[in-house]
């Protein structure tokens, strides 16, 4: 019996550290302040002069709305640029931002 309860805490010392391998990933809930759907979401790092890929993908942001982001790109930069597109009939145009996300627990666009 001893040896079972010996594995279990060992399997979830393992876990927990497969779990903070992750820790280098960038967390953080982005809120849509806006009237506008939010169409698009881009990030990448100030270093890159290209804009990655679509954070949304198929969904979309409606006005009030949260979304937890996780970047996951295995850089270890901080300082990210974004990019934020709405729907065409939106009185907002693309809006643009940077941010160290590292220090950001949450980002809200706003008008």
């Amino acid at each position: 019996m001893g040896f079972w309860k010996f594995a279990a805490v060992f399997a979830a010392a393992g876990f927990v550290s497969v779990g903070s391998a992750s820790a280098d990933d960038l967390v953080f809930t982005l809120k849509n302040g806006t009237n506008s759907v939010m169409t698009r979401f881009y990030t990448s790092p100030v270093s890159v002069n290209e804009w990655e890929e679509d954070v949304l993908g198929q969904d979309v942001l409606k006005p009030g709305e949260t979304v937890r982001v996780t970047i996951a790109d295995g850089r270890r930069t901080c300082k990210y640029d974004m990019r934020f597109e709405f729907t065409e009939d939106s009185d907002l145009d693309t809006t643009t931002d940077t941010q160290d996300l590292c220090e950001l627990g949450e980002y809200t666009i706003t008008e």
